[in-house]
């Protein structure tokens, strides 16, 4: 959102609020894309409440959901919509085409490679602008569908059980989606915009009116004693849809607050960089970094909340035997605020790109898995450099905190008040840490990143990577005793270039 006001837009998309665009002084891309998630907000609650199994058939549902988000393309990006719209449809054809062996291969070289091709041409034909023409952030969404149902149709159809992992088993699809479900699946108004990507027999529970009974199903096993489930509570979505509204309003307060005043750009002003103290430069970059969060929130945030007034993406029954509504849903903003680690934030952020890395490429490709994650995570976001030094920076920086942690931490287990001040500690680390790795990514441009990199001395970069090679030959600290091991985080099974990929999710609990 934002800091453009000095850039003259051009639009394929609709102009009928341009009026609001020029009093608000947001740019019109913003302005559409708001006012459709408003609107969707509001579809889903009808779509809910009247497209009821009783009242509507599947098919109804999946032509209500999949014209409504053509209508949302269309109103925001005009004619360049189409490009959504072409590769939907040339991978619908490949997989009712193509033999389920390859299908998987297939859909994913044709979507990924229209998505790279769209991306080189916003980095040297928009020439680092991001207008809004620019349609390539639903384009990402949809190629996460479509490769997401592409594998799950090869092991279906293709492979046997056991070659199948237990949640492959659960998601597989065994017959081909008719073009009315595909189109449904992957362009529905729910997530054409901003996501997130959700698995096709999760969707296709949800539209057919057994997504909830499913996932009650399969928390039998906890529905009865204290924690069991109240069978008297209504499973309304409404509480967690208000509760992530209010999320989206103060992020919103936020941003017209605090971070329009604290430009990302102004980090790299030849006369900030020349004249402010290395003190002030690394306290502005923190602060600048922290504010940036919140649009990232409220785009979230506000796209789970339509998720949820329509019903969907009910995960079943917490500990204290509420309802969830979490089971879509791409951030955990406590989590990213009071990260400790490295693995935690990144495991806290986007985690549906991270789930969607994990079950297309981490769990099967056959070897040099965290390379090819890493490569497809990279590709994926785009072509912009500072993309790639995001990337490459974030590795040596996570190996560091790999070592430091094995190598310290179980020093300051033992009591309380150590355990609180490493914590701390490591928590200050940690955002300082995320800042200097993302700073690139918001910069976008290689010149733009090495005047940063230049003003902050390069300092983490050398930081980790003397850390990372003093601790390697470390031996691992001794098992700790049974009273420190609840304390002890689960070893994670991706590497540096894994969590950077965001493919890691095995810790998060439903």
């Amino acid at each position: 959102m934002g800091e453009r006001a000095d850039t003259v837009f051009k639009t394929t998309g609709s102009k009928w609020l341009l009026p609001v665009s020029e009093y608000t002084g947001f740019p019109l891309d913003q302005v559409n894309f708001l006012a459709c998630q408003l609107f969707a907000l509001v579809a889903a609650f009808w779509f809910r409440l009247y497209l009821t199994p009783s009242h509507a058939n599947p098919l109804v549902k999946h032509a209500v959901a999949a014209l409504l988000g053509i209508a949302f393309l269309i109103f925001c990006f005009g004619w360049y919509s189409a490009h959504i719209l072409s590769v939907v449809v040339v991978c619908y054809l490949i997989m009712i085409k193509a033999d389920v062996n390859n299908v998987h291969k297939y859909s994913m070289a044709t979507a990924m490679g229209y998505l790279t091709v769209c991306q080189v041409s916003r980095v040297f034909i928009f020439n680092y602008g991001i207008l809004s023409t620019d349609f390539s952030g639903p384009l990402m969404i949809v190629t996460q569908k479509i490769t997401t149902l592409a594998f799950q149709i090869h092991d279906g159809m293709c492979k046997n059980s056991e070659q199948l992992t237990p949640e492959q088993k659960l998601l597989a699809v065994t017959v081909r989606p008719s073009f009315i479900e595909y189109l449904s699946y992957n362009l529905n108004f729910l997530s054409v915009l901003v996501g997130p990507c959700s698995d096709y027999r999760d969707y296709i529970d949800f539209i057919e009116g057994r997504h909830i009974s499913r996932r009650l199903k399969q928390h039998s096993g906890r529905c009865n004693g204290q924690n069991g489930y109240n069978k008297k509570l209504a499973l309304s979505p409404l509480n967690a849809v208000c509760r992530k509204l209010l999320v989206c309003c103060g992020c919103m307060l936020f941003f017209l607050i605090v971070t329009r005043s604290l430009p990302i750009k102004y980090n790299v002003d030849p006369q900030f960089v020349k004249h402010a103290p290395f003190l002030t430069r690394l306290t502005y970059a923190f602060f600048s970094i922290q504010a940036a969060r919140p649009k990232f929130y409220f785009a979230w945030t506000l796209a789970d909340a339509v998720n949820n007034a329509a019903g969907y993406g009910f995960s079943g029954i917490d500990e204290n035997g509420m309802p969830s509504w979490d089971l879509i849903c791409n951030l955990n903003i406590l989590g990213i605020e009071t990260a400790t680690s490295f693995k935690t934030f990144i495991d806290n952020w986007n985690i549906r790109t991270g789930i969607w890395l994990k079950t297309v490429c981490y769990e099967r490709a056959p070897k040099h898995r965290l390379a090819l994650t890493f490569l497809l995570s990279a590709l994926w976001h785009g072509v912009y450099p500072g993309y790639y030094f995001t990337f490459i920076t974030a590795i040596p920086i996570t190996m560091a905190a790999r070592a430091i942690r094995r190598s310290v931490r179980h020093y300051f287990l033992g009591c309380r008040g150590l355990k609180l001040a490493y914590d701390i500690l490591t928590w200050a680390a940690t955002q300082l840490a995320i800042c200097y790795t993302v700073m690139p990514f918001l910069l976008l441009a290689v010149d733009s990143t090495l005047v940063y990199y230049r003003s902050m001395y390069f300092h983490m970069h050398f930081i980790s990577i003397l850390a990372a090679i003093a601790l390697h030959r470390k031996h691992k600290p001794r098992e700790p005793c049974a009273t420190t091991k609840t304390f002890s985080s689960p070893s994670s099974s991706c590497s540096a270039h894994c969590q950077l990929a965001h493919s890691n999710n095995n810790d998060k609990e439903d």
